[in-house]
Formats: C-alpha cells, structure tokens, sequence
C-alpha cells in the first residue's frame, strides 16, 4: 500500500485522520503505535517521525508528521476528496488555517491538560495532578464558549460552513477525548455548551459510518483506565488515616 497511517486510535490527531481516509475514500494501510507500550520512542518509528509522535503518514517517499499538515496534505494530494474539506478558495483555506492554530494553544491544550491529569497520567504511571486538572479544565471551557460564539454562529458547522472541513473533523476528534472522563464530569462540561454539542452530532453524521467506527476502538482502553483510576482513588482513600 502506498499510503501508510502510523496511528493509535487512542490518540485524537491519529482518529481524525483515520476518518479523513476513511471518509473520503483513500486507500491506505493502518499502522497500530502503541503510545502506552511505548512504541512510538522506537528507533524505528523515530525513522517515520523523529518527534516521536503520532499520527505519522509516509506516502511512497514521502514522510510527514502533525495531524493538520497530514490533513491538509492528504485533502490536496489524493483527488476526489470533496472540496468542502478543504475547499480550493486560498480565503476559505486562510480560515480553516486560523481554526487550526487556534485549536494548538487552546482546545488543544485545555483538553489535554485535563484529561491527562485527570485519567490518561495513569496508564503512563505517573499520578493525578488535581491542580493541572483544573487549569485545564478551565482553559478547555473557555474554548468551548470561543467556539459557540466565534464560529458557530452562522451554519451547522465551523465558519458558517455547510458541510463540515477537516478543522471540524480535528477539533470534534479532540472533544471527544472526554469520553475517558467521567460521565458527571463529562456531562458538566458540555452541557452548557448547546451548540457545541450539536455541532459534534453534524460531524459525526456527516462522517458516518466511520466517525463511530473508529471511536468505539476506544471502548476497551476507556474502560480499563477507568477502572485503574477507581482502584487509585479507593487505595488513596484506604491510606487515609
């Protein structure tokens, strides 16, 4: 296969671009790296991506690493892929460009300064941190909020748009690592947020089947570190005098 995606489908950056792939019809081989076994610090994979990191494509002999320049790469090298992904108008594309950085410093940020510290530290064997939970937390909120009331104003999806691009597609992915918090936790986060949450039900429509797909991959890994977490908190409770 020419084109192989290195990913872990625990990572948000890997899922989006298995359902670009997927959803746009490309052929391609999934490379599994799995980040809690630590096989992205290889020095094989250092030779795919010498971050370290996934997702990571190469494309015959050509190499490329960070999800949105795969996204932007893989929706202008493959034809067929439907434009409003990442539409040939320079002034379009200069607006999803902005999302994209945006979404770095912080939802980006805000997500994983969360849920890091809030479940996935665990599966690395590094503690909880309540503190850099919360900076998180509150940082993740604030671009939730910047969301509503920046970008989705005008149309069911991101800028007004209506279809989705693979800004929708990269942000939604992120959002939906919230699945490893817990339900009440997960719940008071995005309830507030009416349209954030329809707007994540659009992507997944307009991604189907495969936005599901790949998600439900996650199930098995959610569950176990739920239930490491619930085994922390019980044995910090038990210490407790």
């Amino acid at each position: 296969m020419e084109l192989k995606v290195y990913a872990d489908r625990m990572s948000q950056p890997s899922r989006a671009i298995l359902i670009f792939c997927k959803a746009n019809g490309l052929e391609f081989e999934e490379v599994p790296i799995q980040l809690a076994k630590k096989q992205h610090r290889s020095p094989e994979f250092a030779e795919i991506n010498p971050m370290k990191q996934v997702p990571a494509i190469v494309h015959g002999d050509f190499k490329l690493f960070e999800s949105h320049a795969i996204l932007i790469y893989l929706a202008s090298a493959f034809p067929g892929v439907a434009d409003h992904w990442y539409p040939a108008d320079a002034r379009k594309r200069a607006k999803i460009h902005s999302v994209l950085d945006w979404h770095h410093s912080n939802l980006r940020r805000g997500s994983v300064g969360y849920i890091f510290n809030n479940t996935i530290a665990l599966a690395f064997g590094m503690p909880m941190n309540p503190k850099a939970e919360a900076e998180g937390e509150k940082l993740l909120s604030a671009s939730l909020s910047t969301i509503e009331s920046l970008w989705l104003e005008d149309g069911p999806f991101l800028l007004g748009n209506s279809k989705p691009s693979i800004a929708d597609l990269s942000l939604v992915c992120e959002i939906m690592q919230l699945e490893f918090a817990d339900e009440k936790d997960r719940e008071r986060i995005l309830s507030p947020h009416k349209k954030v949450l329809k707007w994540m039900e659009d992507t997944k429509k307009a991604s189907a089947p495969y936005f599901e797909e790949i998600h439900s991959s996650m199930t098995p890994g959610i569950a176990q570190l739920k239930a490491l977490k619930a085994q922390v908190i019980s044995q910090q409770s038990a210490s407790k005098p």
